[in-house]
């Protein structure tokens, strides 16, 4: 069967067509750009997916690393943005590479459901020692128990019909219940937190946090947290 992370190292049909992909991408970069304080930001965008679009997100810092533990999605950045001098696509050992207190911005979204408890433990104390003492943690797409497929479901066609792919959309549902993601959601799962979960989760490995207006990207059936590291009285 495998598991989430040989899912991401394959090939699959996450997306209903190459417009809802780019589109999606679009959207997130557009989200993510926009918690970018200033132009000399250092930002990394860890789980990074097949971000195609983090073009978009590089304008507005001075540095973007881009991280995947997925081989096969570190090869298609490399391919997209290996000329690039502000974007900079880490390998699988990149991110102990990144000097301690060298980061304003880590943004992780879309990952911690993929992860168990135990692994979402050591992803933060990873984390933890690389953003500046000013720096901010946010973590997206956040899934609250009780949340299901069919909340997922919803978003995308509200995302489709604004979009402009909305039949290719219920087609691509449709491809999905048949597919490994469903499978690998029935028996392994997503792991899920309610927002007070996960502040206890941050607060326990030494960051304060508070919920955000909105999450990023298109489904905001999901939520997200900023966190900062707690001050030393």
């Amino acid at each position: 069967m495998g598991d989430w992370r040989d899912f991401w190292n394959g090939e699959h049909s996450i997306y209903a067509n190459a417009r809802h992909k780019l589109l999606h991408n679009a959207r997130n970069a557009q989200d993510m750009a926009g918690l970018i304080e200033t132009p000399q930001s250092q930002v990394l965008d860890y789980g990074c997916g097949d971000m195609n679009a983090a073009d978009i997100v590089a304008r507005r810092c001075a540095r973007l690393y881009l991280f995947d533990q997925a081989k096969a999605v570190q090869a298609k950045l490399r391919g997209r943005f290996g000329t690039s001098d502000s974007i900079i696509v880490l390998p699988s050992e990149g991110l102990e590479s990144l000097p301690a207190a060298s980061l304003d911005l880590i943004i992780v979204h879309s990952v911690l459901q993929y992860m168990s408890f135990a692994e979402c433990e050591s992803l933060l104390a990873r984390l933890h020692g690389k953003l500046k003492a000013s720096g901010r943690l946010v973590i997206g797409d956040l899934i609250q128990p009780g949340n299901s497929p069919l909340d997922d479901a919803r978003a995308l066609l509200r995302f489709a019909l604004q979009g402009g792919f909305f039949i290719a959309a219920c087609a691509g549902l449709v491809r999905t219940v048949f597919s490994q993601y469903t499978t690998l959601r029935k028996e392994i799962g997503l792991t899920c937190y309610a927002p007070e979960d996960i502040a206890t989760l941050l607060a326990a490995n030494g960051f304060t946090s508070k919920p955000m207006a909105r999450n990023i990207g298109m489904n905001q059936a999901r939520f997200c947290v900023e966190a900062r590291l707690k001050t030393v009285a």
